[in-house]
């Protein structure tokens, strides 16, 4: 049983705010989705009859799954224990499926609830998880399609200045069109990182089967510690065709949002799984997934959000780290009064109560940063209100 089980939520407001977008630090693209030139940030707060909070970055599209399935049952079961919330959160959202961006808000939601039961304690959220240490590792994330030799150099050297032991880039330019375009800045990574840092490459699933053998192929001999979605995510057929063949190991999970596909991956030899916490469906759905790689022994990986997520890898084995997309995640610092820092290659945690972030609400309120403001009261999701309390 975990903590938070037998935690009682009387929430008594909720609140989304959208804060302007920052510019990235390279203007950004990948195999299929881009160029990113600015990435902003939503936060739900959530806040309970005593005055204690918990926040969490949210999708603030799918406003309407938070108002019409999740905040009436939010609201209107306060005597619940969150073990009991949290089974009707869940199946809430049934006819939105546990495979979309439904599920991805449920599991913001949750995170929130976690923020506010650590806070509320008194402990950073990783001791409230039991974790054993105030730090993961990290890996480099970046090396757009887009990026001239010179950019990807540039970024190469910070993060081996920052003492990253993996680096991970795009592949896939000009939506797959362009392999030895790829295969070249993949040879000048390899070189420039040396042989002591390990180099992971990701598609964003733009190939074929064909085309992903033939990239593994021509790539045998630059020592790529993993290849991340090659092909589209959801088909597994050709996922488990894939791994049966790569002699590179095969990640996936980024694009699922429930604990229960994994085990299909892991059926089809994916190698190294890769479960988002603010896009899984709740903490514990991460956690069955981090407990499922334990249990094959197989590579682990986690990203989004990544000040946010620091926190979770710190239940996870030492070595498992933390994705850091630096030119995009780097400009959200700025919202921040606290967060984790980077140090010799980990992210080290702050000594504050819930998720290791703070923000100055103050001082983006004054300068006109909030974009967008919405409050809801239990009073405003009565019409709402389910027909069954627990």
């Amino acid at each position: 049983m975990n903590q938070i089980d037998n935690e009682v939520f009387r929430i008594v407001r909720a609140q989304i705010r959208v804060l302007e977008p920052v510019p990235v630090v390279t203007p950004f693209q990948d195999a299929t989705m881009g160029p990113f030139n600015r990435f902003g940030l939503s936060v739900l707060t959530i806040e309970d009859e005593s005055g204690n909070i918990g926040e969490a970055p949210v999708f603030n599209t799918y406003i309407n799954i938070l108002e019409q399935c999740l905040f009436p049952i939010l609201f209107h079961n306060g005597n619940a224990s969150y073990s009991k919330l949290y089974y009707q959160l869940y199946w809430s959202i049934r006819n939105e499926g546990f495979r979309g961006q439904a599920a991805a808000v449920l599991g913001q939601l949750d995170m929130a609830l976690h923020d506010l039961a650590s806070r509320r304690s008194g402990q950073p959220l990783y001791r409230y998880l039991n974790a054993p240490r105030n730090w993961t590792n990290m890996y480099g994330s970046g090396g757009g399609t887009n990026y001239s030799l010179k950019e990807l150099e540039t970024e190469v050297n910070l993060f081996l200045e920052a003492g990253a032991s993996c680096i991970k880039i795009k592949v896939g330019s000009h939506f797959g069109t362009r392999m030895n375009e790829d295969i070249e800045r993949v040879k000048f990574v390899r070189k420039l990182a040396g042989d002591g840092v390990q180099l992971a490459v990701d598609a964003n699933q733009i190939w074929s089967l064909s085309q992903t053998l033939d990239f593994i192929d021509k790539t045998g001999n630059l020592d790529i510690v993993w290849l991340e979605e090659p092909m589209h995510s959801a088909a597994y057929a050709e996922i488990e065709k894939l791994c049966r063949q790569s002699a590179i190991k095969i990640a996936y999970g980024e694009s699922e949002r429930t604990a229960k596909t994994f085990p299909a991956l892991v059926n089809a030899g994916v190698a190294h799984l890769q479960p988002v916490p603010t896009q899984m469906s709740g903490v514990q759905e991460w956690q069955d997934v981090r407990d499922l790689a334990l249990k094959h022994n197989l590579d682990f990986s986690s990203g989004g959000y990544s000040l946010y997520t620091a926190s979770l890898l710190t239940t996870a084995p030492e070595d498992w780290p933390v994705e850091y997309l630096y030119s995009l995640m780097h400009g959200l610092e700025r919202y921040f009064m606290v967060c984790p820092k980077w140090e010799n290659g980990k992210f080290i945690l702050p000594e504050i109560e819930g998720l290791p972030i703070r923000i100055d609400w103050e001082y983006w309120q004054r300068n006109n940063k909030i974009m967008i403001q919405r409050t809801w009261t239990k009073k405003e999701v009565e019409k709402y209100e389910p027909s069954v309390n627990m």
